[in-house]
């Protein structure tokens, strides 16, 4: 290693990257696996889900008491909220409470929370109370205890701080940084149908299976909420350690991972480790070539192969160790950007746990063995008399069919990421940047406030501010659903759509296109028959296939009568996972929540902090915050995001890792070879001729290795992209990248170096030979 610098930096570095990526990767998956089992309790509890016409995490507040009477034997029940933010006060300064649920006392004896201070059996029970993780109390209360500090939440409540734990450790659905005690504004409601927001969760006892309780369930459904309900309503226990991967489910506080993402990943994490040991055994197998004089030499002596292999092993373990060594310190620079760059929160302590301790030995041990026994055989294999008496070159060929089969591993692998990785691109930029049937540019929501002419004059007379419009929400919000039906249209089944109040500005300022009939019109009174602008998806519904032939088509929605008098395009007001549901719109100032305003170009800025002024002196009990729509639909597609990142990252890897084999195979072929080279060029070969000897048998390779590649990828990808109600179309395009840059890529390494082969001295070659 000291003789062969660079040799032994090429060899370690490569491998030292291969294991860093394979450990990083195993980590990732260690965690995503593991989501929510570390609860005592994960293996007996449920959440309780609904089933309607669609999966909604949430049910009415209404199902808890109800269940807790009718099922006593369930060990805990709890409801839990959530919600994104909120205006608090402490010592007379305003801040923004991000992530925070609400939870009665048996959440804590469901999940495992870490208790720093307070009593976990009391601390949510009484009501104007709230816990804090340790993170949340550091930011508002620095190194106070915040035990019996008060802080005020939107102006309507003085919360008690009872109790302080550790922050939620990444692999866990729930996403709360503070908890509200449930008995400070818990809901009374009693509609089986008020689904917004609330989680209920139950724990088993050992002797009751959730098969046994989903059972009952229905004719618990009918004696509380009556036969209708019954019908059309169905509740359903989730596993607490499926959530995290159950896609059926999608409007919840943290987005669902496919396990075939996971499972993915945990391939790609495999085939990086398996080029780099396929390039640690072309660089060994080379270098084992290059001293062969030398283990000849000890052959003559009396060493016998085991000794020989013995000796093989030990270097290449400690080139194995070396590499290792590095892994895990770059690792440890890498480990706190890992949530930034990769979704995933991982923690240097874990390197310490004793599964993943476990791991990092038997990758090692994955490593050695693979990468060390070829390199240890190749040497003990060889004829010391030829090898002192003649070319070691001659005396040791190796097994040309094993280093092709390893070198169009390497190639498979490499294309294999690359085409996975531009389909993934690909993906993205449709779920980003395709038409979503509304203008979402330089837009910013936010809340009305309690003036809402006060807004509108604000608005108006801002020179910043291009449009505006007031809505319940923006078109990229939805949380509103009600039933909806038309028997005399045939459509005796009820049906879910979502419902939005928007006035007469919404449509033209989101530039949603108008298909038939009048757009949303102020009205100064309510009609006794609601005047409706439906989607195109709505109609369809009815089975009304023009939209000229549903203008004054009379539907029912919840308990109304309503007119259609105009129908729109469809547009996306949830992830593109779901196909777009029907939607209607209707003018309804009072539900007016959200106002949406378009900037225009110059200083945005400047009008925001001008708005910010403004809003806050409409509404001085209030903290003005905004909104982009456009990092509002990005967080649609979190999840994917962060495995085109993952993929980018560990594709880019891969190409590093296969430019360092590639260099070790060729080196090989010209350490094999060099007379050959010699040779042909004293007979007039040109360095055009000796490169293409070496090209020609790695594009051969490359094409074996597509034509592979292309079904694997293909069967990988489509199956993934089912997963979405919206996706792209494979191409031949896709598959064609991916060996174009492998053929660049490795074009590139192996013209470099068979240039400096071609281009040494051949009389020296041959003298040497």
């Amino acid at each position: 290693m000291v003789r062969y610098k660079s040799y032994a930096a090429i060899n370690i570095f490569g491998l030292a990257l291969g294991l860093a990526s394979c450990i990083l990767i195993f980590l990732i998956v260690r965690n995503e696996l593991s989501f929510d089992q570390y609860h005592r309790n994960a293996r007996k509890t449920y959440r309780v889900t609904s089933l309607g016409l669609d999966y909604n995490p949430s049910v009415s507040f209404a199902i808890a008491p109800a269940l807790k009477k009718d099922f006593p034997e369930l060990e805990h029940v709890s409801q839990y909220y959530y919600w994104r933010e909120s205006m608090i006060e402490i010592n007379q300064e305003r801040y923004l409470l991000k992530d925070i649920g609400a939870a009665d006392n048996e959440f804590a004896k469901i999940f495992d929370l870490e208790w720093l201070a307070g009593d976990p059996n009391s601390a949510l029970e009484p009501p104007n109370t709230i816990v804090l993780t340790e993170s949340t109390a550091k930011q508002y209360f620095g190194d106070q205890n915040p035990i019996g500090q008060t802080i005020r939440m939107d102006n309507d409540w003085e919360l008690k701080v009872t109790g302080l734990i550790k922050d939620l450790p990444s692999n866990t659905h729930l996403t709360f940084k503070s908890l509200v005690s449930w008995a400070t504004f818990h809901d009374e409601t009693t509609n089986y149908w008020s689904i917004q927001g609330g989680y209920l969760y139950v724990t088993l006892p050992d002797n009751i299976s959730a098969r046994n309780i989903e059972q009952k369930l229905p004719s618990f459904i009918k004696k509380n909420w009556g036969e209708e309900v019954g019908k059309e309503g169905k509740l359903l226990l989730q596993p607490l350690t499926d959530i995290h991967y159950d896609q059926r489910y999608l409007n919840q506080t943290s987005m669902p991972r496919s396990k075939k993402s996971i499972y993915g990943l945990a391939a790609v994490g495999l085939f990086i480790l398996v080029i780099a040991c396929i390039n640690f055994v072309n660089m060994a197998t080379a270098f084992a070539i290059k001293r062969s004089k030398d283990v000849g030499i000890r052959k003559v002596i009396g060493a016998k192969p085991i000794q020989i292999i013995k000796s093989a092993l030990s270097e290449i373990a400690l080139q194995v160790i070396i590499a290792l060594a590095l892994a895990l310190g770059g690792l440890l620079l890498f480990v706190p950007y890992t949530e930034r760059f990769l979704g995933t929160r991982v923690i240097p302590t874990q390197l310490l746990q004793t599964d993943v301790v476990i791991g990092l030995l038997a990758i090692s041990l994955f490593a050695i063995m693979i990468s060390g026994l070829y390199p240890a055989l190749v040497q003990a294999r060889f004829n010391q008399l030829q090898i002192l008496k003649s070319s070691f070159s001659i005396a040791v060929k190796g097994n040309t069919a094993l280093k092709r089969g390893l070198i169009s591993i390497q190639f498979l692998v490499t294309q294999l990421l690359i085409i996975s990785t531009f389909i993934v691109a690909k993906q993205m930029d449709f779920f980003l940047n395709r038409d979503i049937g509304f203008d979402k540019e330089s837009i910013i929501t936010f809340d009305i406030g309690k003036n809402p002419e006060g807004l509108r004059q604000l608005l108006s007379r801002q020179p910043g501010v291009k449009d505006f419009c007031f809505a319940s929400v923006a078109p990229a919000y939805n949380i509103n659903y009600m039933p909806f039906s038309a028997p005399h249209l045939g459509m005796d089944e009820v049906d879910v759509t979502e419902m939005k109040a928007v006035d007469e500005n919404y449509l033209p300022m989101f530039k949603i296109k108008m298909m038939a009939g009048l757009p949303i019109i102020k009205s100064a009174t309510p009609d006794s028959i609601l005047k409706i602008v439906v989607n195109e998806t709505f109609i369809t519904r009815l089975g009304i296939r023009h939209p000229e032939d549903a203008l004054g088509e009379r539907v029912t929605v919840g308990d109304r009568r309503a007119e259609i008098q105009g129908v729109v395009a469809d547009f996306q007001s949830e992830s593109k996972h779901k196909k777009i549901r029907a939607c209607f719109l209707y003018y309804n100032p009072e539900r007016f929540r959200q106002a949406s305003m378009k900037l225009q170009s110059g200083n945005p800025k400047q009008t925001l902090a001008s708005i910010n002024k403004e809003w806050s002196a409409l509404n001085p009990e209030s903290l003005f915050n905004y909104e982009f729509l456009d990092n509002k639909i990005a967080r649609l597609y979190e999840q994917e995001q962060t495995l085109y990142n993952t993929f980018k990252v560990f594709t880019v890897i891969a190409l590093v890792i296969s430019f360092i084999g590639l260099l070790g195979l060729v080196s090989l072929m010209a350490v094999q070879r060099v007379k050959e080279i010699g040779v042909r060029k004293v007979l007039g070969a040109s360095v055009k001729n000796i490169v293409m000897l070496f090209l020609k048998d790695f594009v051969r390779l490359i094409f074996v290795a597509f034509a592979i590649a292309v079904p694997i990828a293909w069967y990988a990808m489509n199956s993934w992209l089912q997963e979405f109600a919206y996706q792209i179309n494979i191409t031949p395009i896709h598959f064609i990248v991916g060996l174009l840059v492998t053929l660049f890529v490795a074009g590139t390494t192996v013209f470099i170096r068979s240039f400096i082969a071609a281009t040494n001295n051949p009389i020296n070659a041959i003298k040497e030979n």
